[in-house]
């Protein structure tokens, strides 16, 4: 079961990276609206999920809860309208291996955290020494990934 896990959340980075190419895309046909093409995103992805949700059935029981949570709870659709712009946004800008690195970094950084100190009410994953170990690595590739062609030239002036 944990390699069917660890492959969904492989496909899942791979539909990140589409997403943001694709979303692009949208807002250059749009005359560069990126606002909305990460409207038309959410909005097609809102229908998608409504349309599942009311067919597994409980959908207006799940929601009645909403007015009782604390504000905090309620801010992941915001948080993702947010990264989902940023990446429609960035991605032309800046190119999508560097904006994918640095997403993926931000969410290292801030996964091992909310892990290791039990953030946000989730369950405390303390950060083992190669947990951060390989943190570190993954850092080393986005910088690398972001600045290696400046490190390869200062190296070769240096020689």
């Amino acid at each position: 079961m944990i390699l069917i896990s660890f492959a969904l959340a492989f496909i899942a980075g791979i539909a990140i990276a589409v997403q943001a190419a694709v979303n692009s895309q949208l807002a250059g046909a749009m005359s560069g609206n990126t606002m909305a093409a990460a409207f038309y995103s959410f909005l097609t992805g809102m229908i998608v999920l409504g349309v599942i949700a009311f067919f597994r059935g409980g959908l207006a029981e799940s929601l009645s809860v909403v007015p009782s949570q604390p504000a905090w709870r309620l801010v992941g659709g915001i948080l993702g309208a947010g990264a989902i712009f940023c990446t429609v946004w960035l991605a032309p800008r800046i190119g999508l291996a560097n904006l994918l690195v640095l997403v993926i970094a931000g969410q290292l950084l801030s996964s091992v955290a909310i892990d290791h100190f039990g953030l946000l009410g989730a369950v405390v994953r303390p950060a083992a020494a190669v947990k951060i170990a390989g943190a570190c690595v993954v850092l080393l590739g986005v910088s690398v990934t972001l600045f290696g062609e400046r490190m390869i030239a200062l190296l070769a002036r240096a020689f």
